[in-house]
């Protein structure tokens, strides 16, 4: 392990605890050169993945980038932190324990859409908003209509 300020290997592990419900393990770093502290995380990875983008591009499945896009969604919303993450790992595990080293952007999405419904409607809306590319505010409402998200749900 490298440390992310100076690239020295001299790093030492201070702390290590479970996270995301068992799922992975934080691990609290220090640099032994220049004094930095910085936190990991191991998670198990069952397969290497590929994602097959809408033009047919393929690239490297990747975990963060998943996060990032469903925490802009959950933005101010009131859901902790760790039901994100554990929503995330659970949509990780789907892909890695399926059949296909290979997905689409669409399953993917898919996958998100559903743990979004459970987790929170209005993050549930905004994500839907660009997975479905939303060109206008009635397709805002056509999507909800059809979800029949009520308003005191959304």
């Amino acid at each position: 392990m490298r440390c992310p300020f100076c690239s020295s290997e001299d790093v030492q592990v201070k702390d290590s605890r479970s996270a995301e419900d068992g799922n992975a393990i934080r691990r609290r770093r220090l640099c032994g050169s220049c004094g930095g502290r910085f936190t990991t995380f191991e998670r198990v990875q069952l397969r290497d993945l590929v994602v097959i983008k809408k033009s047919g591009k393929k690239i490297a499945f990747d975990r963060n980038k998943l996060l990032r896009s469903v925490m802009i969604a959950m933005q101010k919303r009131p859901v902790e932190r760790d039901k994100v993450e554990q929503m995330v790992s659970g949509v990780v595990r789907r892909l890695e324990s399926g059949g296909e080293g290979e997905i689409t952007s669409d399953y993917i999405g898919k996958l998100v859409m559903e743990g979004l419904a459970e987790l929170d409607k209005v993050a549930y809306v905004r994500y839907a908003s660009v997975y479905k590319d939303f060109r206008a505010t009635g397709d805002f409402e056509k999507f909800i209509d059809a979800e029949k998200l009520s308003d005191n749900e959304a």
